[in-house]
């Protein structure tokens, strides 16, 4: 080639090449035995000429080949480089490779529960760490030059987002910013935020897979392309819906449904009506070990088949075993063995049974496995590299595997395209398909990715090509103030710099960008207002003033429909206090509609204990068990009309909400007293026809000039149309209110809440509020108020554990049948009196219109691993622990973990005796398997 160029083009490409090889890019590209990619090229060169970079681009593409290149930098310029990463495995992994790669005297690990070489020039840590290191001003931040932020895409987490934006805009102005971002449709938006808060930053955007990706529907024996190549007008290729794909989804579709079997007329069981399904259709929903075994027919094995449910993951992985599927030949057993007993020797073997693990090796060892957060975590970490080793090749995970774990597949599998969101069953997004599918293909071991979606019936695959085909995963900021924030930052920079400081935040960014549109429908819809004004012009008169009357007697028929309404519902409160325990009732509407027996009338009598508590303003919320044998709490919505005993049960001693069989023989008592009786039925009374207003507003309207105009009507539409558009108006405009300066009215709110209780006193911070900069977490104002009012005073370990798991614990999901178990005693007391705190608290931030819902606020203590906390600390089994507590060992652990380190927090903010206490509580804790899994 060099032979076709002219002297002058070869003396120009010595000299590019010269230059390459005098850059710190050229002896870090020779450590990889690769070629590095255009995209990583590009970031590397504009970090190594001083500006930030945001680099945004698929799972798996290699992004942390440029978080490499920042400590290659930091190390050959003598300054120090900080590797964040949101969770703590992924800072151990990232530990264990920058260890290999430069040595272990060079490189450091700072998370919650380990500390590794803290003061070397590169060191790994969680995002949090050095967040509380900006705060506390720590020296490790002297000589810093580089930041690497991996996966910083989690600022959209609303948990935990906030740190990420914390960390970015209090970063020293000297320190270089490296983003890393999965595939994100707002990158260019995010990178300008950078661009204002940190000065000059680089967007590099690539959407190259670099292993390509290729989309499959498998229905029944038949494995379907979910596209398929055609040539365009141009010549160019396209791709569309594979039509027999679109072929078989009308055909199965269109056909009936067999629920019943005529012949016998009565419902066939679930398995009998796929049998007759899978007779009658030519498709069907292959099982679990079906699939598994097809992918391994097909070599396209390794897979991670996707579950939204930890127990689906589970029974996915005994469904395999009960088939007789093996992955593994005898000596990868063999292997899988000496791993496994190798990984997990320091667990005490009284506990190994009770973590399963027998069940768990027999599944290692034919290949199988589960990945959920309910698994220990030691556990989880042998699945990982037993996958990663081709040891482990079918895995049954949830949605949470596909964040930041190195875990990559030939295949992935989705089972549903449907998850629980905490509230209801809802369709995944294109940005959660494309998180998901993109661990499909290995980077140096795969010429292909392949995404298996399994048929259901009803699905489109239309539908199904709009998620794979679409990269719409926006980065939204979950940046709000806290109260540690506010006093950390009005120590370091008095309240009005503290001010300007959140209105940089991204947040505030997307808020006021928003804002520009907003204003530019005002503008159009003033523009309009004027025409509908001009239209509704009348000949006879004011017509504008004729509109309001036509209002004002339309609001005011409203406002006594409400009152009917209102009262209704006051008759309906009135009846449900009149309600006992037995009363057999019939729940009118919602839900729960239908016979229903009382357990208890649920009145309003304060806040109950470890639970969301309800208001007087609430209403009663009675307890009842359904006839379909649900135990529930209903709430005044349930009862639009007034409600009364259709008679009397006695309920037995021994009945107990959460017993299964209990709630069968109490609701089957209960159809056989009462599932004869006809509920009363209620008439709607109309509202008072002769009201006074109503009178004289329709005499006004018939005497005004334009009642008699030919046109009243059209007049009258326009007018409509005027108010209409003139409400939408002034409703945009109080949202661009709402949108300025959001972030510092509520940061204002705060501070004003914590002068009110001494932790400020305007630019100064109080002792109490230095106690406060010390306590981070969801319940950071609870925690220090706890410490002020010396509610903890003269509690042994276990029981300050108990006190402190209600700080950090939060139930997956609420459960109102049955209160928790707590201890008895001091601690009983300690908690009763947190509980008496928070709702102080509660009062004071309503009264400062701090909104819990917009995630600003102290939610209400959580009860619920109190007893457990107690239990373990005071050193009992863990096959008991875990048995009282009805939790998975992975759960038990990690809320352990969190009592650790909010202990730990306590002990360097608390008064000596209670410090002391705290410290001794973490040893408590800090034992068997939750020692064993401290890292990680």
């Amino acid at each position: 080639m060099t032979e076709d160029m002219s002297p002058a083009e070869r003396y120009a490409a010595a000299k590019r090449r010269a230059a390459e090889q005098a850059t710190a890019l050229a002896p870090f590209r020779e450590m990889y035995d690769f070629a590095l990619d255009p995209f990583q090229i590009e970031a590397c060169q504009a970090l190594e000429a001083g500006k930030g970079v945001l680099v945004a681009a698929p799972t798996g593409s290699g992004k942390t080949i440029v978080g490499e290149f920042a400590v290659h930098l930091a190390l050959e310029q003598g300054r120090k480089c900080f590797y964040t990463t949101p969770i703590k495995a992924l800072s151990n992994q990232k530990y264990q490779d920058l260890v290999r790669r430069y040595g272990a005297d060079q490189v450091g690990l700072l998370t919650g529960d380990n500390s590794v070489n803290s003061e070397a020039p590169v060191v790994v840590m969680t995002t949090e760490v050095l967040r509380n290191m900006l705060y506390a001003g720590s020296q490790s931040l002297n000589g810093l030059g580089y930041v690497v932020m991996d996966e910083v895409h989690y600022l959209s987490d609303r948990f935990r987002g906030a740190v990420w934006e914390e960390v970015i805009i209090h970063l020293p102005e000297s320190v270089t910013l490296v983003s890393l971002s999965a595939t994100v449709s707002n990158a260019e938006e995010f990178g300008a935020w950078l661009d204002t808060v940190r000065g000059d930053t680089e967007v590099i955007v690539s959407e190259h897979r670099p292993v390509p990706l290729w989309q499959h529907v498998l229905a029944g024996r038949r494995m379907y392309d979910l596209f398929e190549e055609r040539e365009g007008r141009s010549g160019a290729g396209r791709r569309e819906v594979n039509p027999d794909l679109e072929r078989l989804a009308r055909l199965e579709n269109s056909r009936p449904t067999f629920g019943r079997d005529k012949r016998r007329g009565r419902n066939l069981r679930e398995a009998d009506r796929e049998r007759e399904r899978r007779q009658r259709s030519r498709v069907w929903t292959p099982g679990r070990a079906e699939v598994i075994d097809r992918l391994d027919n097909e070599g396209l094995l390794p897979a991670i088949t996707f579950i939204f449910s930890r127990a689906g993951c589970e029974s996915a992985v005994q469904q395999c075993l009960y088939s007789g599927l093996r992955l593994n030949d005898q000596e990868g057993r063999a292997r899988v063995r000496a791993i496994v007993e190798e990984r997990t020797a320091g667990i005490p073997d009284e506990d190994l049974h009770v973590l399963g693990y027998y069940e768990w090796l027999e599944g290692l060892e034919r290949g199988i496995a589960a990945h959920h957060a309910g698994m220990l975590p030691t556990f989880k970490e042998v699945v990982e590299e037993l996958f990663l080793k081709g040891l482990v090749k079918a895995v049954f995970a949830t949605e949470t595997l596909a964040l930041g774990i190195n875990m990559p597949a030939r295949s992935v599998v989705l089972e549903k395209l449907v998850k629980w969101n905490g509230e209801q069953h809802a369709d995944i997004t294109p940005g959660e398909y494309t998180q998901l599918t993109g661990r499909a293909g290995r980077r140096g071991i795969d010429v292909e990715g392949h995404a298996v979606v399994l048929w259901q019936r009803g699905m489109d695959p239309g539908a199904l090509a709009g998620l794979a085909g679409t990269r719409t995963y926006p980065l939204r900021s979950s940046f709000k103030p806290s109260y540690n924030m506010a006093v950390n930052l009005v120590s370091q920079f008095g309240r009005h710099r503290s001010r300007e400081l959140l209105e940089m935040s991204f947040a505030q960014f997307q808020a006021d960008k928003s804002v520009v549109g907003i204003s530019r429908q005002v503008q159009k819809n003033e523009e309009g207002l004027a025409g509908y004004k001009e239209s509704m012009t009348c000949h006879l008169g004011d017509f504008e003033e004729y509109s309001r009357l036509r209002r004002e007697l339309k609001d005011r028929e409203t406002e006594l429909a409400k009152q009917g309404a209102a009262q209704r519902r006051a008759a309906a409160a009135a009846a449900l206090e009149k309600l006992r325990p037995g009363d057999v009732i019939h729940v009118p509407t919602g839900k729960y509609a239908g016979l229903a027996l009382v357990l208890d009338p649920g009145m309003p009598s304060g806040r109950t204990n470890g639970h969301r508590g309800y208001d007087a303003h609430d209403g009663p919320r009675p307890l009842v068990l359904t006839a379909e044998r649900q135990v529930k709490r209903l709430a005044s919505m349930d009862f639009p009309v007034p409600v009364a005993a259709l008679d009397r049960m006695r309920i037995p001693k021994s009945f107990n909400a959460r017993s299964p069989q209990s709630r069968r023989d109490l609701a089957s008592a209960l159809r056989t007293k009462a599932g004869h009786i006809a509920p009363e039925r209620h008439r709607k009374q109309r509202a008072a026809a002769d009201d006074r207003e109503i009178a004289r507003l329709r005499t006004e309207l018939r005497a005004h000039p334009c009642h008699g105009c030919d046109a009243r009507e059209d007049h009258a539409r326009w007018a409509e149309r005027y108010h209409r558009l003139l409400r939408d108006t002034r409703q945009l405009e109080r949202r661009i209110e709402g949108r300025t300066n959001t972030i510092a009215r509520t940061f204002d709110r705060i501070c004003a809440l914590l002068t009110g209780l001494d932790y400020l006193e305007g630019d100064t911070v109080t002792d109490e509020g230095r106690r406060l900069a010390r306590l981070y977490g969801e319940l950071d104002l609870l925690a220090s108020e706890c410490l002020r009012a010396g509610v903890w005073n003269g509690l042994g370990p276990a029981e300050l554990a108990a006190c402190a798991s209600a700080l950090v614990y939060e139930a997956r999901q609420a459960d109102d049948a049955v209160a928790p178990k707590l201890p008895s005693g001091k601690a009983r007391d300690a908690l009763a009196e947190m509980v008496r705190i928070w709702g102080r608290l509660d009062a004071l931030e309503e009264d400062h219109k701090i909104n819990q819902a917009e995630g600003v606020g102290q939610r209400e203590p959580d009860l619920g691993f109190a007893w457990a906390a107690y239990r373990w600390a005071s050193g009992f089994g863990l096959d008991e622990v875990l048995r009282e507590a009805e939790m998975p060992a992975g759960d038990f652990v990690r809320w352990c973990k969190q009592l650790i380190d909010i202990l730990g927090q306590i002990a360097a903010a608390a008064p000596p005796e209670v410090a002391r206490n705290a410290r001794k509580a973490v040893d408590a804790v800090l034992r068997g398997v939750v020692a064993y899994s401290s890292v990680g």
